[in-house]
């Protein structure tokens, strides 16, 4: 599936588009920004993700022979544009913040810069791709960070929105934090742990519980994990899996990784009574898995409740993002040169409601850290290749209500450029980590978050502020755009 032939995974108004400016030549080299608006699910935070795919997009986009002639079928587009699609390659540049990374509203994730109808043809494939890992990395940190060290294995395939979704949300999920995937394709595909138990059914398919139990038991004797409602969780699910302990335990007294999974039924309650029948038992470390349409609030509840649960299989709400079924990434213009030229002219796009104004220019993001602690004070989008001095004041600037100004005092603070170059003129200069490494890194980056951010209501915000330079080349685009919307009148 890695192989697919994305070229024409875009929207139909993106090739038209094409179509214009190759029948009015340019030599245009625009910026362009993907960037979200709001953190997905009322948090505080998103993590970045689907970088790899981009850049296996990136690199295999070209027109077939097959794209070309199904484009003539539309009788849309003319024959000299259509020669010119079977040369189309990709020769820009690609800065992208890596996988795993902390990120906020209204900063680029990705930048773009290239001639406008390359960057103009990319949009779509980008964003559904970052918005869809992104989205579902997010949730998997929010559910892991529910859990308190508590292992999650995402097992949603069954209920993703089709096979890409259930691969890449699983992958997803994986850099967000969980331990494993019930997904054996993701597991082959990007060498992450897979795990699994059994389902009712094959308790049901023996004359009993206990025997079905056994077998299981005698297969799998170092995963043996149970699940116990079938039928009755304490009355028959618990003894006949201790029953099935004892035996393994007198046959193999380093019988290990065993455990009992709860599927239904009032997790609290029914996880705390296990627990001492477990433990009146001698099998007091016995893993206590629980599943059941969890996410990340009733994993709260059920740990304040005092469940004596310590693993937990989230499938639906995690793999859908359920509650936030979309990240909401936006592609904006952001400059504009012509090709000799050698500086950009910022471009602004103006809206009635002020979130949706966009930041202008050739820019960059510095993350701003807190020197005695390491914790992150906010993140500066910045013109490119301006440069700061982590010894002296820094002053900075909200973005939309402008006349907010935070001042840093010099020596408190560290400075972090986030965004990295993936692709120099067209070829991929970035290598990727493995989705392991990427989860490491994820785990370290949401250490650099403040608790107040990371908590699952009410979190607080991390601002995302302008340079002076790029608060003055703002303010004077919006000066000028006001002035000429006062002569229109």
């Amino acid at each position: 599936m890695r192989a697919l032939d994305l070229t024409l995974l875009t929207d139909l108004y993106e090739l038209t588009m094409m179509q214009g400016y190759f029948k009015n030549p340019t030599d245009q080299v625009v910026v362009f920004d993907a960037f979200y608006r709001q953190n997905p699910c009322d948090g505080g935070y998103a993590i970045a993700a689907g970088l790899e795919q981009v850049i296996e997009y990136i690199r295999d986009l070209h027109f077939s022979p097959d794209d070309v002639e199904y484009l003539r079928g539309l009788n849309l587009f003319d024959d000299d544009f259509l020669e010119y699609l079977r040369g189309f390659h990709f020769t820009g540049d690609i800065y992208a913040i890596p996988e795993g990374t902390v990120v906020f509203p209204r900063e680029p994730l990705l930048k773009v810069v290239a001639p406008v109808m390359e960057a103009q043809l990319v949009e779509t494939a980008i964003l559904n791709i970052i918005n869809h890992q992104s989205l579902i990395a997010t949730k998997a940190s929010r559910v892991v960070y529910a859990a308190k060290g508590d292992g999650i294995m995402e097992f949603g395939l069954r209920r993703a929105q089709g096979p890409d979704a259930g691969i890449y949300g699983a992958r997803a999920a994986v850099i967000g934090g969980c331990v494993g995937t019930s997904n054996v394709l993701t597991g082959k595909m990007f060498g992450v742990p897979v795990k699994g138990t059994h389902a009712h059914s094959w308790i049901m398919s023996f004359p009993d519980e206990y025997t079905a139990f056994k077998t299981y038991a005698k297969l799998y004797p170092n995963a043996c994990l149970l699940l116990v409602d079938t039928y009755d969780v304490l009355d028959s699910g618990v003894p006949n899996a201790i029953r099935v302990f004892k035996e393994m335990k007198e046959k193999d007294p380093n019988f290990h990784g065993y455990g009992i999974r709860i599927d239904s039924g009032d997790l609290a309650y029914l996880s705390k009574k296990a627990y001492e029948m477990l433990e009146a038992a001698g099998f007091g470390d016995a893993i206590i898995s629980a599943s059941s349409d969890l996410d990340e609030y009733l994993i709260d509840s059920l740990k304040a409740q005092g469940a004596t649960i310590n693993s937990w299989g989230v499938g639906t709400n995690l793999i859908t993002s359920k509650d936030c079924p979309a990240f909401g990434g936006v592609y904006k213009l952001a400059a504009i040169k012509d090709k000799d030229d050698e500086d950009f002219v910022p471009k602004i796009k103006l809206s009635e409601n002020t979130e949706k104004i966009t930041n202008p220019g050739n820019k960059t993001i510095y993350r701003i850290y807190d020197k005695a602690t390491g914790k992150i004070r906010a993140d500066l989008i910045c013109m490119v290749n301006e440069t700061f001095d982590e010894s002296k004041d820094m002053i900075i600037f909200d973005p939309i209500e402008t006349w907010k100004k935070t001042k840093i005092k010099g020596g408190t603070y560290t400075l972090r450029e986030l965004l990295v170059p993936v692709f120099q003129k067209g070829l991929c200069v970035y290598t990727s980590p493995s989705v392991m490494e990427m989860q490491a890194i994820c785990k370290k980056e949401q250490e650099t978050l403040w608790p107040e951010t990371r908590r699952l209501v009410n979190p607080q915000k991390v601002y995302v502020d302008l340079s002076d330079k790029l608060y003055k080349v703002k303010s004077q685009l919006l000066e000028e755009m006001s002035m000429k919307a006062l002569d229109l009148q």
